[in-house]
């Protein structure tokens, strides 16, 4: 079965979206409704569990309305509907797991679980055409830095991944102590345009020469450092730097960064010998990522397919989309679909 007409309506909670999306096939989006809930958070420095629940509670039910009405059809009209259900915030994946399973139900229709990393290749995937597979594929955002080997859209095996902080994570933490609005990555970017990637050395946690895993705690606390010295008393540091010593710290601590992303997956790429990498997930959004990434693919003949900026993001579409291959597989949940906070 291979029905590019299959109508899915896709859910997507995971974290502080509220999304919902409708696909008709793979690739073609009727609609996309992302509602964010970046302003009830920012004043926190990072999500906080239960404001996001509640808002997700709240917002659920108008943004499928609003992503039905907008793809112009009815709920009668569906095939499916999909929802991510891990990993993420549990209390947050309850809601829209919720819904999903509800109008599975009330509707009679198959109801698809989609693990939401996963999901975050799918979008790099979204826009290309002829792709060649197996793919090392590189998912990088606010929870999760992982790398896979992708053999296809439901084929995907865990090479490496963080021991402790992920990359957004790091990004949200040293932009709270560079006193930085949240959400950190687009913050350390902007003031990094500004800075000297080269001012200060920050360390690289590389983890072992063959190594595909991950650490940026080291880094993290390297800025800290930096900012309020080594025994933690310089705390009006930061208030005192001018505008240019703030954007070499964000522009050095983003190339550091951007280093271990960039030699992890080319050593990945080497190790698994792949002819294409995919690169999603929220920090995929990255100028520099996202340029590095693209010098060091060329220079060694490797196609780089990165998420379009609009899905880098947390959204529906990607569920969606992953959604298809797992209803032309016949991969199908049962009502009692549970949300998990692990893969």
């Amino acid at each position: 079965m291979n029905n590019q007409k299959t109508l899915i309506l896709a859910i997507e909670t995971s974290c502080d979206e509220t999304a919902a999306a409708v696909l008709r096939g793979e690739k073609n989006v009727l609609s996309s409704v992302v509602s964010s809930q970046a302003d009830l958070h920012k004043h926190y420095g990072g999500v906080v569990p239960e404001i996001a629940s509640r808002a997700h509670i709240e917002r659920i039910y108008p943004v499928v309305d609003k992503t039905v009405q907008d793809a112009g059809i009815e709920l009668s009209d569906l095939d499916a509907v999909a929802v991510a259900n891990c990993p993420g915030l549990s209390v947050a994946l309850i809601v829209g797991v919720t819904a999903a399973k509800t109008l599975a139900f009330m509707l009679d229709i198959p109801l698809i679980s989609i693990n939401h990393i996963h999901a975050h290749l799918q979008s790099a995937m979204i826009e290309a055409e002829d792709i060649a597979l197996p793919a090392t594929a590189l998912v990088v955002s606010g929870g999760h830095t992982s790398i896979y080997s992708c053999k296809s859209a439901l084929e995907l095996e865990l090479a490496g991944s963080t021991i402790d902080d992920a990359a957004g994570e790091a990004f949200d933490k040293v932009a709270q102590i560079l006193n930085l609005p949240y959400p950190g990555g687009p913050s350390i970017q902007k003031a990094a345009e500004k800075g000297n990637p080269k001012a200060i050395q920050f360390p690289r946690s590389m983890l072992g020469k063959d190594s595909l895993d991950f650490s940026f705690s080291g880094i993290k606390t390297a800025v800290l450092y930096h900012c309020k010295g080594q025994n933690m008393k310089g705390s009006s540091l930061v208030s005192d730097m001018s505008e240019k010593e703030i954007a070499d710290i964000a522009a050095s601590f983003q190339q550091a960064v951007v280093d271990v992303l960039v030699k992890k997956t080319m050593l990945a790429a080497e190790i698994q010998n792949s002819g294409t990498v995919l690169l999603g997930g929220g920090v995929a959004a990255n100028k520099i990522l996202r340029e590095q990434m693209k010098q060091k693919c060329e220079k060694r003949g490797i196609r780089l397919l990165i998420a379009p900026m609009k899905y880098c993001t947390d959204n529906a579409v990607m569920i969606g989309s992953l959604a298809w291959h797992k209803y032309n597989a016949g991969l199908f949940a049962g009502l009692d679909l549970e949300a998990s906070s692990s893969a």
